[in-house]
């Protein structure tokens, strides 16, 4: 069964949320209310759009918009509106009247302009959830800064965590917009925490997110561990390095045809298990599998290299050693073990032969899908307009 089938049986059925938000933090925030039922409203310029739309990865673009855009805002209706024009600023304001959630991340003080700020949408709806993502927070130096998934990796620190070498090598940002897509979660439990709330006293209220309290809040064991210290930072591994404060063997190890990954485990342990009287020696003492990281776990390299990925799967699997084979997507593709997830999910309309993943929960053990592809600029103007009982939009404006 597919719960999109019936959306009233959805958690958030029956709720409207508007996203005013551009790019990953926000939308995607937007996105999984409308997997979870919503209907979710994108307020977007009617030149243009999102700039998401026009950001292109790899080349890839799908019914003349980036194939980022369509899978972060698959699911939604599109208002176009320039909410610098009198007429249709009415009309979102009639919009805001009635719906439950705005998410927006516009630069602070760009809302009380538009007066769209929290203290005149809570005058116009008491109950509304007010969401609004910021790179850095509303205060401070860096308020009006690009709020940007790797500056804010790069200032938080989150960058100097990650890369070969030890301390002398140079920092490296994840492989991936985390920062944003963890934003968009933190925004969404405050989302939801509120409207619990409001189910039990009826008033609305406000959540806050910054992409720089996020990527801290990411860091919390490392930067822990900081405060309460020496004041020295944390070290990296000069050898295979996965994580700051891990003992040997944490890290992925080149074998003799691929990659083995290896969390925490024993080194005594693994060192029989492996076969290697060198790396036994080194590992008799245990104080030295932290202090000592990377002597042993270059011994370990040197040693796993001899055999195969599978070989060392077959040793150290049924042990209880904790590892796994590094796939390439082409081959997790290939693997029973993301088959049997049925992750992946087609587009349609005008995004027809588009695939991207699907919503990651189940609720009441179903799968959530929805095959609805993000809409193009104004593709529900006149549409939702008529549900709100005005008249057409002006002259000019997408249907």
């Amino acid at each position: 069964m597919n719960l999109n089938q019936d959306d009233t049986a959805l958690p958030l059925a029956g709720l409207t949320v508007l996203d005013f938000s551009q790019f990953l933090a926000g939308p995607s925030c937007a996105l999984r209310m409308a997997d979870l039922g919503a209907d979710v409203i994108k307020v977007e310029r009617p030149d243009g759009g999102d700039l998401c739309r026009q950001l292109v990865l790899a080349d890839q673009k799908v019914g003349g918009d980036s194939a980022l855009f369509h899978t972060i805002n698959r699911n939604k209706r599109s208002f176009a509106a320039d909410l610098k024009d009198p007429a249709d600023l009415e009309h979102v304001t009639a919009l805001v009247a009635r719906a439950d959630v705005m998410i927006h991340n516009f630069r602070p003080g760009v809302m009380e302009r538009l007066g769209l700020d929290f203290a005149a949408v809570q005058q116009l709806n008491p109950r509304m959830v007010y969401a609004a993502v910021t790179g850095y927070g509303e205060a401070g130096p860096w308020r009006g800064k690009p709020g940007q998934d790797l500056l804010v990796q790069s200032l938080s620190g989150m960058a100097w965590l990650s890369g070969q070498g030890g301390d002398d090598a140079p920092p490296v940002p994840a492989g991936l917009s985390v920062v944003d897509m963890m934003t968009g979660a933190h925004l969404l439990q405050g989302i939801l925490a509120l409207l619990v709330r409001r189910g039990i006293t009826g008033r609305g209220g406000r959540v806050d997110a910054s992409l720089l309290e996020t990527a801290l809040d990411l860091q919390f064991e490392p930067f822990t561990a900081f405060l309460n210290g020496d004041g020295e930072a944390p070290r990296r591994s000069r050898v295979n390095h996965a994580n700051v404060h891990a003992a040997a063997p944490y890290g992925i190890y080149r074998t003799a045809d691929g990659f083995l990954a290896l969390a925490m485990a024993p080194m005594d342990e693994l060192a029989r298990l492996v076969e290697s009287p060198r790396l036994a020696e080194l590992a008799a003492d245990r104080a030295s599998w932290y202090r000592e990281r990377d002597t042993l776990k270059q011994a370990l390299q040197d040693h796993l290299r001899s055999r195969s990925t599978q070989h060392w799967l077959a040793q150290l699997e049924p042990a209880g050693i904790w590892c796994a084979d590094v796939l390439t997507w082409s081959r997790l593709l290939e693997h029973p073990g993301f088959a049997v997830l049925d992750m992946v999910q087609p587009l349609s309309g005008r995004a027809a032969g588009m695939k991207t993943t699907r919503c990651p929960l189940r609720i009441d053990r179903q799968v959530l899908r929805s095959p609805r592809p993000a809409p193009a600029i104004g593709e529900h103007t006149q549409e939702i307009l008529r549900e709100l009982g005005l008249g057409p939009a002006r002259e000019g404006s997408v249907a």
